[in-house]
């Protein structure tokens, strides 16, 4: 059994949004990603996201600061809690693009 590290949770969770985060900018997707680059995306979006008055991009900024401090954390943390917090980022991630929507 194969055994996952954090660079590829980070990698599954940057294929999985970094599209839809990158459009949502009126971006392209960056082509480095390292942990570090998918945090900043996801960032990049939350400023864009915020500095609107309408109330469900307000709600998904929300959403993405809530993943921005999993992502953080997870960076951080002891091995044994990586896999929590960054199913909690993806949870985040996934409910800020799908509010925007």
């Amino acid at each position: 059994m194969a055994v996952q590290t954090r660079t590829d949770t980070f990698t599954a969770l940057r294929d999985c949004f970094a599209t839809d985060l990158a459009v949502l900018i009126g971006d392209e997707a960056p082509r480095d990603f390292t942990p570090n680059a998918f945090i900043d995306l996801v960032e990049r979006a939350r400023d864009v996201l915020g500095s609107s008055s309408l109330g469900n991009w307000q709600d998904a900024t929300e959403d993405l600061n809530r993943a921005v401090g999993y992502l953080t954390d997870a960076l951080t943390s002891r091995d044994g809690d990586q896999a929590s917090l960054l199913a909690w980022a993806r949870t985040h991630l996934r409910d800020g693009i799908a509010t925007v929507g």
